[in-house]
């Protein structure tokens, strides 16, 4: 068929891929054109002109946007081509200045693909060593494993010069060789010469020619055509096994997901029933696997579900309840308070049990907002939960909808109720103060203790390891980040995780946390560590900044600070009432109660900060998580039929039916696929990948002899030719020196490579040389006086694409 456009200058200025499709009827369609189909190939050629001009301009404009045609017809094979505009130095026209960099990118896009076969057109009358097309092949094709040299304008070589030694492969040699062909002239094409005539002249002109009749069954249009069937051929035998195995892994990854919709019938009645079974039986695993953790789909990149939920439960709700008691000087002076209001005008002479209970109440009652506050944040997060397990309910809107909202209703139910219950916990501990308790330390040790501060984890205990980013301005070294240890007595930072190269190492005496806001151009979070006496804490800094990359990081860096005895600093706010500098001239009775009574409430306060870190998520789980579950599985089903019509419930929506019309498609068509491998015969016969050979010659820009006459001597660089294999590297087509004795006249029908005596339009071509045979490794030579017995060329059986 004749539709590609032809014409003096640039005239492929748009690749053109084309699409090649077995079918029994013949048409062309454009992707740009859908559903017209070209029965007539000269209006193809027109409307790739017309599309060409359309984007780039009818003034020798490029553009890298492809047109994409498909042609249908019996006589070719499944296969792409890629028609790809020429190699251009000079802009002319409307053409861009760096035209010769636009088109090598744009002919790189398409011959980096390992699948792709690489034709790299040369003219004959051009010197091959300065070839473009082949000089850009090597760059993606180093190996030549996929690069097929193809020489046009034999015909147009200057009188007494040939191409025999390129053809022969042995001048400048490629891997798979060199064909040649003789198309068309710009004559014949505006005379509109019919292609079977052309490609007849030109197996004329390669069997008349007396330098290529010796080889004229491998050169030519058809011999091409041939070529790039027996590639196909061997491509489609090497990629097969690994094709076969991505089907199969296709194939297992889609089996789970279509599992649900191998026995879909949209007619049947009960189907819409057994959906909403399987689904609501579906989310409440779901939403139980996230809550309590499960060996499969774990998340790798972040906490979730019940993970959080104990984040909350262990870290984020005892720093809450740790940040409350920290200043020293506010509780002593409640305390002094409290005594000397309890004593009124009187000197009270022993320390009161009222001035106790009282402090004691009041740092029992600021649990109730951390408290609070916990079941605040888990309630998020099994909001969230719900949210990410009704996910997989997507295919149906209606009911997702709802089974969240029935779901979320009911949490917040059970919201209220756990604040109730945890805020009952706190006030049963005000209800009545347990002396008598185990772990109270009792008024004669309170009297004997001086240790104020609480005693710390054990001594070189390691709390936390972790990568922080250490803050420091550029003048004094920049921000860096460090490999951080937390024991219980200091912190140290390291280069690396190795631990071998200490940087520094901060003892924990005195030090106390600090929020720093974060900067205009950081997204990372931030807070400081500084001494309360006011000294230095590394070099000459007062504070070091730590960032994190998370909210979460630092959070949980803080709550492990905490464990180590470094709190947080309290704000400081300044009220009009303050207290006067004398409040503390305290006479040393006071003094002693005061000391009593802290002791004593430092005591207490932290055997109820135990009993309510251990009941807490007690109470949570016990009142809102299982009792969510439980009302998943037993009465979630009875509220989604009590809220509305089943049918409307179960209305699919139109992504989900195309999604699961798609999924069934692609699994069907993967099976098929695998059942049609699975029948294909491997003793295809393909041919080996040809030897390696010298191409160093292609990337140089020295000018090499192309041409030679065909009397000329070989050249000085090859030994005289004689019987045998011709010394050095192996090619692809070995063609000894000698020319062979004529073979005699077969008789039958002559050798047409058309498959069709009528298309040939000389019916007794003239008899041709033929080179001998090539004799396979391990078989004995014929001795140097035997008659050399000449190899009988049959012609090749046509194939779809010829």
């Amino acid at each position: 068929r004749d539709f590609l456009p032809r014409g003096s200058g640039i005239v492929t200025r748009r690749p053109l891929i084309l699409q090649l499709v077995n079918n029994k009827a013949e048409y062309a369609e454009f992707l740009h054109c859908k559903g017209r189909k070209f029965v007539d190939f000269d209006e193809v050629r027109q409307e790739i002109e017309a599309e060409t001009d359309r984007i780039t301009g009818s003034n020798k404009g490029i553009s890298p946007i492809p047109i994409n045609l498909r042609v249908y017809s019996p006589h070719v094979l499944n296969l792409t081509l890629i028609d790809l505009p020429g190699m251009t130095k000079v802009a002319v026209g409307d053409q861009p200045v760096d035209i010769e960099h636009q088109i090598r990118d744009m002919i790189l896009q398409f011959i980096t693909r390992e699948s792709c076969l690489i034709l790299a057109v040369t003219p004959a009358n051009t010197d091959l060593a300065n070839s473009d097309a082949l000089k850009v092949a090597k760059e993606v094709d180093p190996q030549g494993v996929r690069t097929i040299g193809v020489i046009t304008k034999l015909d147009l070589m200057d009188e007494g010069t040939d191409a025999r030694d390129i053809l022969e492969n042995k001048l400048l040699p490629l891997r798979r060789g060199y064909i040649g062909v003789v198309n068309r002239s710009q004559k014949d094409i505006d005379g509109k010469k019919d292609i079977r005539v052309a490609m007849a002249a030109e197996r004329k002109f390669f069997l008349s020619h007396p330098s290529y009749r010796h080889m004229a069954e491998k050169m030519g249009t058809p011999h091409l055509q041939k070529a790039l069937n027996q590639q196909l051929t061997n491509h489609i035998r090497d990629t097969l096994p690994g094709l076969r195995s991505k089907l199969q892994s296709q194939l297992l990854s889609l089996e789970k997901e279509v599992e649900e919709y191998k026995n879909f019938r949209p007619d049947d009645p009960t189907r819409k029933t057994k959906a909403l079974l399987q689904m609501v039986q579906q989310f409440g695993v779901d939403f139980e696997k996230c809550i309590e953790g499960s060996g499969d789909q774990v998340d790798t990149a972040e906490l979730s579900g019940g993970a959080r939920i104990n984040r909350i439960f262990h870290e984020r709700f005892p720093f809450e309840l740790v940040k409350i008691v920290f200043d020293e000087k506010e509780l002593r002076r409640e305390i002094s308070h409290a005594i000397k209001n309890v004593h009124g005008v009187r000197t009270g002479l022993f320390t009161p049990d009222l001035a106790f209970e009282t402090i004691v109440k009041k740092q029992i009652r600021k649990l109730k907002e951390p408290s609070l506050k916990c079941v605040d944040m888990v309630v998020s997060e099994v909001t969230t939960l719900v949210r990410k397990s009704a996910n997989k309910l997507g295919s149906y809107p209606r009911l997702r909808e709802e089974t969240e909202r029935i779901v979320t209703t009911y949490v917040r139910e059970r919201e209220g109720k756990t604040k109730d219950q945890v805020l009952l916990l706190i006030d049963i501990e005000l209800s009545y103060i347990n002396t008598n308790h185990e772990d109270f330390i009792g008024f004669a040790n309170a009297q004997q203790r001086n240790i104020v501060n609480k005693k710390r984890a054990i001594p070189n205990q390691v709390i936390r390891k972790g990568w922080l980013t250490l803050n420091i301005s550029i003048m004094k070294g920049g921000s860096k980040e460090y490999w951080f240890v937390l024991s219980a007595e200091s912190v140290s930072w390291y280069k690396d995780e190795e631990e071998k190269e200490k940087k520094y190492m901060l003892p924990l005496d005195n030090l106390k946390l600090r929020d720093v806001e974060k900067g205009f151009m950081s997204n990372k979070h931030i807070f400081a560590i500084f001494n309360t006496e006011q000294r230095n804490v590394y070099k000459d800094l007062r504070q070091i900044e730590l960032a994190c990359d998370t909210q979460e990081d630092m959070d949980s860096w803080k709550a492990s600070f905490l464990r180590a005895g470094v709190y947080p600093e309290k704000d400081q706010v300044e009220t009009e009432d303050a207290a006067p500098a004398d409040t503390f001239s305290m006479d040393p009775q006071l003094e002693r109660q005061v000391e009593t009574i802290r002791n004593l409430v430092d005591s207490y306060i932290s055997i109820v900060n135990k009993t309510i870190r251990d009941l807490m998520p007690k109470t949570i789980m016990h009142l809102m998580i299982n009792s969510a579950k439980d009302f998943i599985h037993s009465e979630l089903l009875a509220y989604l039929y009590s809220s509305g019509d089943q049918n409307s419930l179960m209305e699919e929506s139109a992504d989900q039916a195309q999604r699961r019309d798609e999924m069934l498609r692609m699994y069907h068509a993967i099976k098929e696929a695998l059942s049609i491998i699975g029948d294909i015969s491997t003793s295809t016969v393909s041919t080996p990948v040809p030897p390696p050979v010298n191409d160093s010659w292609v990337p140089e820009s020295s000018p090499t002899p192309q041409r030679r006459p065909p009397t000329s001597a070989p050249p000085p660089s090859r030994p005289p030719a004689v019987r045998g294999p011709t010394p050095g590297p192996p090619t692809l087509n070995p063609i000894p020196a000698y020319v062979a004795p004529p073979i005699p006249s077969r008789p039958g029908q002559p050798m047409n490579a058309f498959g069709n005596s009528s298309l040939d339009p000389f019916s007794a071509p003239p008899q041709i040389p033929s080179r001998p045979a090539r004799i396979p490794p391990g078989i004995p030579r014929r001795p140097p006086g035997a008659p050399n017995r000449p190899t009988i060329i049959r012609p090749a059986e046509p194939s779809l694409l010829d």
